[in-house]
């Protein structure tokens, strides 16, 4: 959209060329700064009859789309064939781009485990915190789940305004129950040969706590090769 007079913007009124010849605006380009400065924008909503925020945004875009084939023809201009240093240095970014970080491998599911992983995801957000009885009342307890055991327990009868305990009801989907949050079911390895009976599309690896650095690159690149994800990789 080509804007050269007040009349080829949207929403723009004959009234509205003598009130801006009030504000001192007698051009298109005199109303183009002053619609990309705040100022004096919020003046010309105040002096226009019947101009708003959103009309004043519409003009914004008039002007940016009279522009931007303006752009385009510059920038076609200025283009010219690449010179060697260009080239180099194009070469040197590609090297770059080679080492840098790659989209991992992710598992073959089908609808219903895909389902049952956002359900459980909706489900773990809304499962309360599960802390042993009288967790608050003596530091030595700690807040790690124990059932309680005791015949007189209120928590474990079950009354009302007592901490909630584990029950089956707070359970997610049994279709993605010890799946990894991408899907992948995890296998611990230890060595290289722990590799080869790994199903790539549906196990993922997790690479034991146990293993010394040397170990761990040689288990990391070989499943690279066999294109298995390792879950607790190396940066």
């Amino acid at each position: 959209m080509t804007v050269k007079e007040f009349k080829d913007l949207p929403g723009f009124k004959d009234a509205n060329v003598a009130e801006l010849e009030s504000i001192g605006i007698t051009t298109v380009d005199q109303l183009k700064e002053a619609v990309n400065d705040k100022a004096k924008t919020k003046e010309v909503i105040k002096t226009l009859s019947g101009v708003g925020p959103k009309t004043v945004e519409n003009w914004q875009k008039a002007f940016a789309s009279n522009e931007a084939p303006k752009a385009t023809k510059v920038a076609k201009a200025e283009k010219k064939e690449p010179t060697a240093e260009a080239k180099k240095e194009e070469e040197k970014t590609e090297v770059v781009e080679a080492n840098a970080y790659t989209v991992q491998p992710k598992p073959e599911l089908d609808e219903e485990t895909v389902d049952a992983l956002a359900k459980r995801a909706i489900i773990s957000g809304k499962r309360p915190a599960f802390k042993r009885q009288e967790w608050f009342r003596y530091k030595m307890l700690g807040e790690k789940w124990r059932r309680p055991k005791g015949i007189h327990s209120k928590m474990k009868r079950g009354l009302k305004r007592r901490p909630p305990m584990v029950e089956i009801g707070y359970g997610g989907p049994a279709k993605a129950k010890g799946l990894h949050p991408s899907g992948f079911q995890e296998v611990l390895v230890y060595n290289v040969d722990d590799l080869e009976n790994i199903d790539p599309k549906k196990q993922a690896v997790r690479i034991g706590g146990t293993v010394g650095t040397k170990k761990r690159i040689t288990i990391e690149d070989r499943a690279k090769e066999l294109g298995i994800r390792v879950l607790n990789r190396m940066v």
